[in-house]
């Protein structure tokens, strides 16, 4: 795959984002697991579109301009009249853990799949070389948008693109666990590259550890894993057996770790486009999301970014 010719998508929901300050006052942006990837992987030099639905309204232009203006290709995002995106909410506590709270049962992103316009976005995307989602994407979209999401990774699955999936569970999205184990099961078989937390797969199947929250996605054929574990680090392991743990970077002090899974996997999958082995893919994911918990929001201010850019190589090692 010629990095300077792959056409790389990141499908989901954005929100506008509402964070409590310090001070007790709002400050609003936006955020979204999928679309704060991409940011993140534009800002990495990689070339990235954003697919999602919007509405026709002020706050949807916004952030068609934002991505515009961070190098995020916005040629595939719907826009549906009268209808907004959803809202949430962080509070973060003085560990810098975030609670959310969210208003977003009527956002057009969730009908992505099944709009008079999705038929014309699903056979575009179906060219892609690589397309990156999450649980809350699959979560968002339901059933009817599941049932069209499958057979499109397949089909381009078998022209020789990848899908990636980071897990992001989230149980409020979901009507119960057998339908989501469903869902995760279906989208572990289409995945080139998984990229799973070990919380997320114990709250969703009752794996107890990493080991068993390895095996279970080895066991699904997932060619390339990286299991996110809970002390700091993850594990890197491929279809040929090779296996080994990545500690993450230190940082001095934590203050919000919204974002710090989404900056990984832009990370991880920038670095691997840029023809980086699994490993030092996984040193540079630790990298970013390392500076993106030192700062609020979801996607810190750009001079912010500091040494976080990977280097590139000639020629990549995702394949």
């Amino acid at each position: 795959m010629n990095r300077s010719h792959c056409k790389v998508a990141s499908l989901g929901e954005c929100m506008l984002e509402m964070v409590r300050r310090p001070d007790g006052a709002f400050s609003m942006g936006f955020g979204g697991d999928t679309l704060n990837t991409a940011v993140y992987l534009a800002r990495l030099g990689a070339p990235v579109d954003y697919v999602t639905a919007l509405g026709d309204d002020p706050n949807s232009d916004a952030m068609v301009a934002a991505w515009t203006a961070e190098g995020v290709g916005t040629g595939h995002v719907l826009r549906v009249p009268g209808r907004v995106p959803g809202l949430y909410m962080i509070e973060t506590d003085d560990k810098g853990e975030r609670r959310f709270l969210y208003w977003r049962d009527a956002a057009p992103a969730r009908e992505l799949f099944v709009l008079p316009q999705s038929p014309a976005l699903i056979a575009d995307l179906e060219n892609y070389d690589l397309l990156y989602l999450s649980g809350i994407s699959l979560a968002i979209w339901g059933e009817r948008g599941r049932d069209v999401l499958f057979p499109l990774l397949d089909r381009l699955r078998k022209r020789g693109g990848r899908v990636a999936f980071d897990t992001n569970w989230r149980p409020r999205l979901w009507p119960d666990k057998e339908t989501a184990q469903r869902a995760y099961d279906a989208m572990f078989q289409r995945a080139d590259i998984a990229l799973p937390g070990v919380e997320d797969l114990r709250g969703l199947y009752g794996d107890t550890d990493a080991a068993a929250a390895l095996a279970r996605v080895r066991a699904a054929g997932v060619p390339e894993i990286v299991l996110k574990l809970e002390q700091p680090g993850c594990i890197v392991a491929t279809s040929d057996g090779f296996q080994e743990e990545v500690p993450s970077q230190k940082v001095a002090k934590v203050v919000d770790t919204t974002a710090a899974g989404d900056s990984f996997s832009a990370g991880y999958l920038a670095a691997r486009l840029q023809g980086r082995d699994p490993v030092e893919a996984a040193r540079s994911a630790h990298r970013i999301a390392a500076v993106v918990i030192q700062h609020r929001g979801a996607i810190i201010p750009k001079d912010a970014m500091g040494d976080a850019k990977a280097p590139a190589k000639a020629e990549p090692a995702l394949a």
